[in-house]
């Protein structure tokens, strides 16, 4: 079998992932995926997520070279298989504050929201 491709997934395809096997998941900082996305090269990894905004703000956040990483839904993980999972946490903004854009139109802050990377590995 060919190597497998490492994954990166995101809050809700990560359920999906996890369909069947036994599997092991660890906190990754932003320099750790840094590294194992620059380890990889464009046709080692597979973009499991189609939000646009998970790839242009949270890749280029952690700094990243910018790849484009060919795109794939997934049932399951295979034994011996790695993913990155971006998980995204929002919480309500406590303050509202109003901005105006270059445009004059009016903008509100509604939510705060945050990332945070695992590494997740399908042992069986």
């Amino acid at each position: 079998m060919d190597k497998l491709p490492l994954l990166l997934l995101d809050n809700s395809n990560m359920i999906t992932a996890l369909n069947e096997g036994e599997f092991q998941c660890s906190n990754l900082t932003f320099e750790e995926a840094q590294c194992l996305l620059d380890a990889h090269s464009e046709d080692e990894v597979v973009r499991c997520f189609s939000n646009p905004d998970i790839e242009n703000v949270i890749l280029n956040h952690i700094g990243a070279a910018k790849k484009d990483y060919p795109y794939k839904r997934i049932r399951n993980m295979y034994p011996k298989q790695d993913a990155i999972v971006f998980k995204l946490y929002i919480t309500p903004s406590e303050t509202q504050p109003i901005i105006k854009a270059d445009d004059g139109v009016e903008a509100k802050k509604i939510q705060n929201v945050y990332v945070y990377c695992q590494y997740l590995k399908r042992i069986k």
